[in-house]
């Protein structure tokens, strides 16, 4: 069974919009998600969340506090994953995308109630950015 783990971050702004990106492989539907991707070796999982959104959005961020944390089974695939999520600040940059892998088509920033209409990578994740947009 292959282990894949991976950290995302949730950045919001003052309109209370969530930064997301709509990503996908070639020959893949495209989905809306927070950055995320997967942790490399020797990473923490707040380093890899600072890359990943890096190479995402253009943008430098601080994760600021760890919000969720989701872990799972797909046997289909014979995958085990564990992710962490991180509220993070934006520090610095500008929108711009830097993925080497070139999955990533767009970068916008979403209200809930879009996000709730658009067609995302991990729908479950509506519930983690409600609870939060709450607190």
């Amino acid at each position: 069974m292959f282990k894949w783990q991976g950290a995302a971050g949730i950045c919001f702004n003052e309109r209370n919009e969530v930064l997301m990106v709509l990503q996908a492989a070639p020959g893949e539907d495209k989905l809306w998600t927070v950055p995320s991707g997967t942790l490399e070796e020797g990473e923490t999982f707040e380093e890899c969340c600072v890359r990943e959104f890096w190479e995402e959005t253009g943008l430098t961020v601080h994760p600021s506090e760890k919000v969720h944390q989701k872990n799972g089974l797909l046997s289909d695939y014979g995958i085990s994953y564990y992710v962490e999520y991180f509220v993070v600040n934006f520090v610095s940059g500008e929108l711009t995308i830097h993925d080497p892998d070139e999955f990533i088509h767009e970068i916008a920033w979403k209200s809930l109630d879009d996000i709730k209409r658009l067609p995302l990578a991990y729908p479950d994740d509506i519930h983690i950015l409600e609870q939060l947009l709450k607190n």
